[in-house]
């Protein structure tokens, strides 16, 4: 008897157990995306099939951050049926690993919401070294060079820098090797603090811009 009742639980727990799966069922939740040098966007494609045996209705996709959009191409999915939900993230000026989301939300009462998660990993047009410069207090004022060096693979034939401030000078000049470009920022004073932000914008496509900085630090301040 003991062995009969001990199957039935069993039996009737595994039933239990099958029918709280969730009838939408995604093949990933989450991507690792590489996207090409210079894209200007990049999706992550979520496939998913309803595998339960009543219509589920999708009542929203919500992306984490205004960069990214989410788009389905319909809202109610019959048993068995397939289909994708797409995230398109804008990449603008983004560089290195991105991290985004888009939370799916449905009628299904068993998994009313589900996380979908993206990674990309943007690789960077034009590397600079260093993008800080600095002097200290009535240090000679002579230059001190920052070097660009384009991507493996990228074109750059010029880049344009402009300092934020009269204070700092901006210099580019060739560098040894193709799509390498020496930088010299020079202050006109060093007797007083100063800073300056160069906007440096190398001759690509799509536009890209990239940022350095420099500063005469004040007296007594130790190297940053």
């Amino acid at each position: 008897m003991n062995g009969k009742r001990i199957w039935f639980f069993g039996v009737l727990c595994f039933a239990v157990a099958a029918t709280t799966q969730a009838a939408l069922v995604f093949e990933k939740t989450e991507l690792d995306l590489k996207p090409e040098m210079g894209a200007q966007k990049v999706d992550a494609v979520f496939n998913y099939e309803n595998k339960g045996d009543t219509p589920v209705h999708i009542k929203a996709v919500k992306p984490s951050c205004g960069c990214t959009t989410a788009a389905l191409a319909k809202n109610d999915v019959a048993p068995g049926e397939k289909g994708t939900i797409t995230a398109t993230f804008n990449i603008g000026d983004r560089t290195g690993v991105q991290v985004k989301t888009v939370t799916v939300e449905t009628d299904d009462p068993k998994a009313p919401q589900t996380v979908l998660t993206f990674k990309a990993t943007i690789a960077q047009l034009l590397e600079l070294q260093p993008n800080f410069v600095f002097w200290q207090a009535n240090e000679a004022a002579q230059p001190k060079t920052i070097i660009a060096k384009a991507a493996k693979g990228v074109t750059v034939k010029n880049v344009e820098v402009v300092s934020s401030s009269g204070d700092f000078t901006a210099k580019v000049e060739p560098g040894p090797a193709a799509g390498e470009f020496k930088i010299q920022v020079q202050p006109k004073d060093t007797t007083k603090p100063l800073n300056a932000s160069f906007t440096i914008k190398p001759d690509v496509t799509p536009p890209k811009v990239y940022y350095a900085s420099a500063r005469v630090l004040p007296p007594g301040t130790a190297k940053p």
